[in-house]
């Protein structure tokens, strides 16, 4: 391929599907093309679903490229119903303002701002004026209601027989004109977005096809998910947010240095700037020694989100967290307390309080001499003291970097 950003992307695993690749190819080998994604402004921070389609458009800038971020304060009044069960709940003008501002501070840390650098836009500023008749006439006449209903996203939530309102139905057009006029304002021809964003996409492309007669993009991501399936970013406590104004640094690092075996290479690929060759050679990493490239993974992630002046407080952090007494631990707000009875098995114990991510996981772990119970190693079939009390506590802790209390229930 021609495009250094479109090289990159396939090799990390960024391209889940294109319009034309060929055609993409081509037009992204001249640098300084626009390309945009949009976000719905539904909370006052992104969460880590979101990051696929940032660490895009941030290689998408490394390469010469502008990104464009739509922010939709007009499209976040109808609410985007693909794959999605349930309506999304209203939002006031001043929740979407203050949702906004939120937004703009998590994606400082992705990507450079400024003049011919990346720009960020709100849809509010053409779609909240429109005439109604006026859009009918010149935008509706060229959507296929037919055309539409075959798109997955509209699919699945007929097939369930979920309601789709005419509202959502909408939000389908919207998109569309949202790409027709970064094309006609910007000159913007690839819109990139999650998998589940194809059928708008397509949209947008086929109106600047049939409108303006001439060709634009579309490239989606695939949605972020465990090696079995499951969509990742949630925790028990909830979702995984980029804000620390809703996740510590601290927790935020811990949910990546907990990530599954199985999903840690293809990790790095996305969320570190590592490179591919290098990256390459961990593939071949095995067993208890897949937990120091959960370390890297956890480390770059947590400098880029976050800053490195917060990567070098939580090992300070951790550190001194793993050498204070059980008692003194138990005054930290930010270490987890589990309830725990005395016949549970150390193993569930781990894969429960998520310092380890399987059942496998622990095993090798605790083989590794890498599980310490109140500061002491322990081997497999360590079990918890039969002399404990209700309300006693243990300190646990998984390498020197994750520690949690056990707080006995009889």
């Amino acid at each position: 391929m021609k495009s250094s950003f479109l090289n990159e992307a396939v090799a990390r695993g960024f391209v889940y599907q294109t319009t034309n690749l060929e055609a993409i190819d081509e037009y992204l080998s001249t640098k300084g093309r626009y390309g945009y994604v949009g976000f719905d402004i539904t909370a006052k921070s992104l969460h880590v679903g979101h990051l696929i389609p940032i660490f895009t458009m941030r290689l998408f800038q490394k390469h010469g490229h502008k990104p464009i971020i739509l922010v939709g304060g007009g499209t976040t009044k109808v609410g985007d119903p693909s794959f999605r069960n349930t309506t999304r709940p209203m939002l006031s003008n001043e929740q979407i303002e203050e949702n906004l501002k939120g937004i703009k501070s998590c994606l400082e840390p992705f990507l450079e701002f400024g003049d011919d650098k990346a720009i960020m836009l709100n849809n509010a500023a053409w779609l909240d004026n429109i005439n109604y008749l006026e859009f009918l006439r010149d935008i509706g006449k060229y959507f296929s209601i037919n055309r539409m209903i075959g798109f997955d996203s509209v699919k699945t939530k007929l097939s369930q027989n979920n309601s789709l309102s005419f509202l959502e139905f909408n939000y389908m057009i919207l998109q569309a004109y949202d790409f027709y006029r970064l094309f006609c304002d910007k000159g913007c021809r690839i819109q990139l977005g999650g998998q589940d964003q194809w059928g708008n996409i397509v949209c947008g492309v086929e109106l600047i096809r049939k409108k303006c007669e001439a060709e634009a993009f579309g490239l989606t991501n695939p949605l972020l998910t465990t090696s079995d399936g499951k969509k990742m970013g949630k925790t028990a406590n909830g979702a995984v947010w980029l804000s620390e104004n809703f996740m510590s640094a601290y927790d935020f690092w811990q949910y990546w240095r907990n990530v599954a075996d199985a999903d840690v290479i293809k990790l790095i690929y996305l969320f570190t700037d590592l490179p591919i060759d290098e990256i390459k050679k961990m593939e071949s990493v095995k067993g208890s020694e897949i937990n120091a490239l959960k370390v890297i993974l956890a480390d770059e992630i947590t400098s880029i989100v976050h800053g490195k002046k917060s990567l070098e407080s939580i090992h300070k952090s951790a550190d001194q967290i793993f050498n204070q007494s059980c008692k003194d631990l138990a005054k930290i707000d930010s270490v987890n307390r589990f309830p725990t009875e005395k016949s549970a098995s150390i193993i569930d114990i781990l894969v429960k309080t998520q310092l380890c991510s399987s059942r496998g996981d622990a095993k090798r772990t605790i083989r590794g001499k890498g599980v310490y119970v109140n500061n002491k190693s322990i081997t497999e079939d360590y079990k918890l003291p039969q002399d404990l009390s209700d309300g006693d506590l243990l300190k646990l802790s998984c390498g020197k970097k994750k520690t949690v209390i056990l707080e006995i229930k009889n």
